[in-house]
């Protein structure tokens, strides 16, 4: 998985009734946007975060600047 700052990541929910997490990349740690990722989930939390199988990244694009 690779991710930049502003992705966000889906953590699907493994059980019946189990709601997905939903958070923003705020800071990549690994080399080539690897992980472990820092990440700001949905609930004001924040921590350092390794991805298992049952996540999914979605890439945002940046606007330019300027």
């Amino acid at each position: 998985m690779q991710a930049k700052v502003g992705d966000t990541i889906a953590v699907h929910g493994r059980h019946v009734g189990e709601h997905d997490r939903h958070g923003v990349v705020s800071e990549v740690h690994g080399p080539d946007g690897g992980p472990p990722y820092l990440v700001r989930w949905d609930d004001g939390k924040e921590a350092l975060f390794f991805p298992s199988s049952d996540c999914t990244v979605q890439h945002h694009e940046q606007a330019p600047i300027g």
